[in-house]
């Protein structure tokens, strides 16, 4: 899979570099290429904002640059990410989907965002998809597109050495995945679930179903059919 990043810190990217991540990449699982957006200005400052038509608080980001940014990386096969707090909500199942794919470019907005013609002139030729991490407001959109490379990177074949352990996990199945618990058996006070050293596989998974749903129906009730 290819995953291009424009942004205005591509320091902020240097993490692609350790932990799973970076043996992806030395492995080949993963080509990742960051790119600074202001490499696509062509004023002394390197300007990348301007104040909004209409007035208000804030900058948005200059189309001009984005343009020129998108027009080298995009392709036929392309999808463009757009992290915004106004995009549909990012999901496992969301993950899952583009996990698949071959191509990813993320676009991390700052200010106030991207000028809304950029997504409207790639929506032309190309599949865009403006995308939530949750009901918040970041600084910019690093932080969203660092979290949803996690977890469509790791959803890729090869990625993850058990592959069991992704299947185990919360939202895979639509619930919360079930408490998990390591040696020692008594830890100030707390004690591991018998049923969990008992050897008893069917009971085991059962527990964990049932925990799954209880955990499921008190934190995350929507989450339940």
């Amino acid at each position: 899979m290819r995953l291009d990043v424009v942004t205005i810190f591509p320091a902020f990217f240097d993490v692609l570099d350790v932990s799973l991540l970076g043996k992806a990449r030395e492995r080949g699982l993963l080509d990742i290429g960051v790119h600074d957006l202001r490499d696509f200005t062509h004023d002394r400052h390197r300007t990348v904002d301007d104040t909004p038509y209409g007035g208000g608080a804030g900058m948005v980001m200059k189309p001009e640059p984005w343009g020129e940014a998108l027009d080298g990386l995009l392709q036929p096969e392309s999808i463009l990410v757009i992290p915004s707090p106004a995009g549909e909500r990012f999901t496992q199942g969301v993950a899952r989907e583009f996990a698949t794919e071959s191509h990813l470019v993320f676009a991390c907005g700052r200010y106030e965002g991207i000028d809304h013609r950029v997504g409207e002139h790639f929506a032309r030729e190309h599949r865009v998809r403006s995308v939530s991490i949750g009901d918040y407001v970041l600084n910019g959109g690093e932080v969203a597109t660092m979290a949803m490379i996690e977890a469509i990177s790791r959803l890729i074949p090869g990625m993850v050495g058990n592959p069991e352990s992704i299947v185990e996990e919360s939202h895979e199945g639509g619930l919360l995945e079930a408490p998990a618990y390591t040696k020692p058996a008594q830890w100030r006070g707390l004690a591991v679930p018998p049923v969990l050293m008992s050897g008893n596989h069917g009971a085991i998974r059962q527990w964990r179903a049932d925990q799954s749903v209880e955990r499921t129906r008190s934190i995350r009730p929507d989450l339940l059919p």
